[in-house]
């Protein structure tokens, strides 16, 4: 299966699509020294975010999903040279809100959970924006 949403989106901050299937994913985020925040090395945690955000979008892989809210935990820190594997699950459908579960791991070491509250639309969420 191929990605249909998040096409343009940056590899590098938000990570590499992995496996994709019908309603999960996983992505893969190599941590680099611009993603730290001090001098030992620890990594912000909203490139995290981001990664599993961007596994959220590819678990529904629909060209206008978009993320309504999200529940989550960060339960280990994350240093320059881990590499993060994401695994999004998609764990309910009710109409146009899917709900997928996330969990980020290094080396088998969970660092992250969340729920993603995700919508699909009809339309790009830009269309007819004023302002």
């Amino acid at each position: 299966m191929e990605p249909a949403t998040h096409l343009r989106i940056d590899r590098g901050l938000c990570g590499a699509p992995g496996d994709l299937a019908e309603g999960s994913a996983t992505v893969e985020l190599r941590t680099t020294p611009s993603m730290a925040v001090d001098d030992r090395g620890l990594v912000h945690g909203g490139f995290v975010f981001g990664a599993a955000d961007h596994a959220a979008m590819l678990a529904v892989n629909d060209p206008h999903v978009v993320l309504g809210s999200a529940d989550t935990r960060f339960t280990a820190p994350v240093a320059v040279g881990d590499v993060v594997v994401l695994t999004a699950t998609r764990t309910a459908v009710d109409r146009r809100k899917h709900t997928v579960e996330v969990v980020g791991a290094v080396d088998g070491r969970t660092v992250f959970t969340g729920t993603f509250a995700t919508f699909v639309l009809d339309a790009h969420v830009l269309d007819g924006r004023t302002s």
